[in-house]
C-alpha cells in the first residue's frame, strides 16, 4: 500500500497537539528556539520525553551538538511565539523572551510548561531524527490553557 504523503499529512493534521518550543544554545551557537508539534512523554523513571526533527531542518546541525535542551509547552497566549520560531531560518531567541536555566539551557518566560532535558538518545526516524531527553528541571505555571494546533490551525480547549 502506498500512501499520499499529502493525504497522509491532513489525516495526522486530525490529531489534535500541544505546541512546544525547543530551545538550546550549543557552543558556537546563539540561543535560539525552534517551534515544534512532535512531542511525547516516554517514561515516568527515569523521567524521559521525545520530539522530533526534521533531515533536512536548518536546526539540525546546532541539534545534533547540544547536550542539553529545553522543550517549552506554550499557553494559549503565546501564539506570537509560537509563529515567530516556526519561521525558516530565524530562529535566534529575543533576549527579553528566555532565562537561563539551571541545566544551562535556555527557558521561555512564561510558557505553560518547561522541561530542562539532557539528549538522553537520538534515533532514525525515517525523515525525521527522533531526539529522547531525560528531563533534569522542570517548571509548571498551573491554571493556564495550552495552546493546541489541530487541522492546520491553532485551537483552544474548552
Amino acid at each position: 500500500m502506498s500512501l499520499d504523503p499529502r493525504e497522509f499529512r491532513n489525516a495526522l493534521g486530525q490529531y489534535p497537539t500541544g505546541v512546544c518550543v525547543i530551545t538550546a544554545n550549543p557552543e558556537g551557537y546563539q540561543p535560539f528556539g525552534m517551534t515544534v508539534n512532535s512531542f511525547a512523554s516516554v517514561s515516568l523513571d527515569p523521567a524521559l520525553v521525545l520530539w522530533s526533527l526534521r533531515n533536512d531542518s536548518e536546526c539540525l546541525d546546532a541539534f545534533n551538538k547540544t547536550k542539553m535542551f529545553t522543550v517549552n509547552f506554550l499557553a494559549s497566549d503565546q501564539v506570537a511565539l509560537s509563529n515567530a520560531y516556526s519561521k525558516k531560518n530565524d530562529h535566534d531567541l529575543v533576549p527579553e523572551q528566555f532565562r537561563i536555566g539551571k541545566s544551562g539551557a535556555p527557558v521561555l518566560r512564561n510558557c505553560l510548561t518547561s522541561f530542562e532535558c539532557e539528549t538522553w538518545a537520538r534515533y532514525d526516524g525515517g525523515d525525521h531524527i527522533i531526539v529522547v531527553g531525560k528531563v533534569i528541571e522542570m517548571e509548571t505555571k498551573p491554571g493556564a490553557k495550552p495552546l493546541v494546533f489541530h487541522a492546520g490551525k491553532y485551537s483552544e480547549l474548552r
